[in-house]
């Protein structure tokens, strides 16, 4: 992974303290990177909770008959005298924080730069690349900056939530960066914007700001359809750690060249991967990915699919109270059903069918069962939800002591 910029110095001016929770107001003196002229200039910036501001120095009289005035008085007037000036710290640029997205990467290269951020608002404005004089100073300020926009978002999250239904609410959403593949093989992430809202999973290009946006995903999915999983963490060790929280489904090898990435695999074997710029985002993404998966096979009960077994098509139903149920499609007539716990084992051949492995409560003996499904990976995934919602409500801390993202969330 390369770096972009020059090195900061090495003595640090300003230097906020660390902190543990991000201040929503801070103050210090950085620099300004311009990556035409590769020169860095001293800036000032102000965060507020709402708005980053950079300022420049500048010369201002702040005394003297030109104070205010046009023209200067006569050198023969009795109240003429001397201007009097000062360097002082002049606002230059606001940045609005509401939907705003924080890159430490060149634009579409995987350059990371060095103590560097840049940050975007929602109508495009840069605050140019922001230089701290140390890592720690760097650090401090991408936490604070993320946490008033994070902030900021739940606010915009509880506004939108006034307007929908109970069954309908937004448990999350945010900036990513989705990993795109070319095809010379060259890899390239873009700015996505995703959003967990009532039963689904969205994909946007830019943030939902009415009612109206939501129809306009690039994709939608089916919360209960998807997978979530987290592939690598940066340790401050620059170690890399690997995650697998399939927990029983097949696995999938990545290489990833940014820390924190995650990916969401849907039906039919298709899958995103994306970044984020702190361990606790992925944490949170984690943490919210399972919370709205929980609450959509509670709030939905059961899902049915379509399949066929021995020659015959039926209809395959995951319950969250009864386990899975076999039936005619037409008959309604049951042909078998089975509890979660029965469940021992599976196989699929990564295509359309799966052998469910169950044990007979009576005989002790596993049982086969062969089905076909259009959409096998739905199903698998579907399965997968409805049981970990089940063990979640029966042990609330089993999700949590599954997650290494929360267990590593303050090494970014």
């Amino acid at each position: 992974m390369g770096t972009e910029g020059p090195p900061p110095p090495a003595a640090s001016r300003g230097r906020q303290g660390c902190l543990l929770v991000p201040a929503r107001t801070k103050t210090t003196i950085a620099l300004l990177y311009d990556e035409e002229s590769e020169n860095a200039y001293d800036i000032r910036l102000k965060l507020t909770k709402e708005v980053l501001t950079i300022q420049k120095q500048d010369v201002v009289c702040v005394g003297g008959s030109h104070q205010g005035r046009n023209a200067p008085s006569s050198p023969s007037s009795p109240i003429a005298k001397d201007p009097r000036y000062e360097k002082r710290w002049l606002d230059t640029l606001s940045v609005p924080l509401s939907m705003a997205r924080i890159s430490r990467y060149k634009a579409g290269t995987e350059k990371l730069r060095w103590n560097a951020f840049e940050v975007l608002a929602l109508d495009g404005v840069s605050s140019g690349i922001l230089q701290f004089y140390t890592a720690q100073d760097g650090t401090d300020w991408l936490r604070a900056v993320s946490a008033n926009i994070r902030e900021l978002t739940l606010q915009n999250m509880k506004m939108a939530n006034k307007c929908c239904s109970p069954s309908d609410q937004v448990v999350h959403m945010g900036w990513v960066n989705e990993k795109l593949q070319g095809a010379d093989s060259s890899q390239t992430f873009r700015p996505k914007f995703l959003a967990l809202k009532g039963p689904s999973f969205y994909v946007f290009s830019t943030p939902p700001v009415s009612t109206f946006d939501w129809v306009r995903a690039e994709r939608t999915y089916h919360l209960c359809e998807v997978l979530f999983k987290v592939h690598k963490f940066w340790l401050t060790e620059d170690c890399w750690l690997q995650a697998n929280l399939y927990l029983g489904l097949q696995d999938f090898d990545f290489e990833d060249q940014r820390p924190y990435c995650f990916s969401v695999v849907a039906g039919h074997g298709k899958s995103h991967v994306f970044n984020v710029e702190l361990g606790s985002e992925l944490a949170v993404w984690e943490k919210s990915f399972q919370r709205a998966t929980f609450m959509e096979v509670q709030r939905t009960g059961s899902r049915t699919y379509m399949c066929s077994w021995q020659g015959e098509m039926l209809c395959f139903t995951v319950d969250f109270a009864l386990g899975f149920t076999c039936f005619e499609s037409q008959t309604k007539n049951v042909l078998w059903r089975f509890k979660f716990s029965q469940l021992k084992g599976s196989s699929d051949d990564g295509k359309t069918r799966v052998k469910l492995l169950f044990q007979n409560l009576d005989t002790k003996q596993i049982e086969t069962k062969e089905l076909e499904f259009q959409d096998l990976m739905a199903v698998l995934h579907c399965i997968h939800s409805f049981i970990a919602a089940k063990v979640a409500s029966v042990d609330p801390g089993f999700m949590d002591s599954q997650s290494l993202a929360r267990k590593y969330m303050y090494s970014s």
